[in-house]
């Protein structure tokens, strides 16, 4: 077996000038093992994906067992793990911090913790809790001023200064696809600056020249996952053969082993 991945090899991932670190999200071990025989370093949960899977609603705390138990999964393979825990299933800075410690043990390096527009010095006190009990764990801050807010530049800026200050170690702006509100970011932040990925949004070298240090996928490979499904579904019922690439039985069956390489 292997050595566990440092975190500050995942930190690092974070501060390579015009190369930010694309981070795909992950729903199972297969996804996970399939992305990173790819070359991607780095792994994420997401959130959506893992609820989703689970019959359960995205961002209502409902997924926190379901999370712990696919980090357990993952968190001994060949990848840096970050786990996106939503607000950390808790309004409890100290059971926020509880999580972080377990996930750490199965050998998450990184945390996703979104404020979901609650009370900024509540979610400052989880990072701080978070980064007094487990230091070494990459803790990055998610508002949600453009993903379900009104996208106020000035209600952003401070939400974002006061987690610098509580201890992040990165900063996240989901839904923020503005170029030249992204740049302004860039200037003014002190910590890495992660945007989700939209198609319809700058691409990634784009987002690279703006100084942005990480891109999320979030949800969007599981949900192009299941859009694939349904179409190849429709195909067959059609008379079609489905379109877009299928893997082998032998080739998802040797995802398997990679797993075990690492038990």
């Amino acid at each position: 077996m292997t050595a566990e991945p440092t975190v500050t090899t995942f930190a690092a991932l974070h501060h390579r000038p015009g190369a930010p670190l694309l981070l795909p999200g992950a729903w199972d071990h297969a996804s996970a093992a399939a992305l990173a025989a790819r070359g991607f370093p780095a792994i994420g949960i997401s959130s959506l994906a893992v609820a989703a899977a689970a019959g359960l609603p995205d961002g209502e705390g409902a997924s926190r067992e379901q999370t712990l138990a696919l980090a357990l999964i993952l968190g001994s393979g060949p990848w840096l793990l970050s786990v996106d825990a939503e607000d950390g299933f808790s309004r409890d800075p100290g059971e926020v911090a509880r999580l972080a410690e377990e996930l750490w043990a199965v050998g998450a390096v990184g945390v996703n913790l979104e404020d979901g527009l609650g009370p900024t010095d509540r979610h400052a006190a989880k990072i701080a809790a978070v980064k007094a009990a487990v230091p070494g764990l990459f803790v990055n801050a998610r508002t949600d001023t453009y993903w379900s807010g009104d996208g106020d530049e000035r209600e952003t800026l401070r939400r974002l200064d006061a987690y610098q200050q509580a201890g992040a170690d990165g900063v996240f702006v989901p839904g923020l696809t503005d170029t030249r509100r992204i740049a302004a970011l860039v200037r003014h932040l002190e910590v890495p600056l992660n945007i989700l990925f939209s198609p319809t949004g700058p691409g990634v070298a784009h987002l690279a020249d703006l100084g942005v240090q990480r891109v999320s996928l979030g949800s969007l490979l599981y949900r192009r996952a299941l859009g694939a499904a349904v179409e190849a579904m429709a195909a067959v019922a059609a008379g079609r053969a489905p379109e877009g690439t299928t893997p082998s039985y032998g080739e998802v069956q040797a995802l398997t082993h990679l797993r075990a390489d690492f038990q």
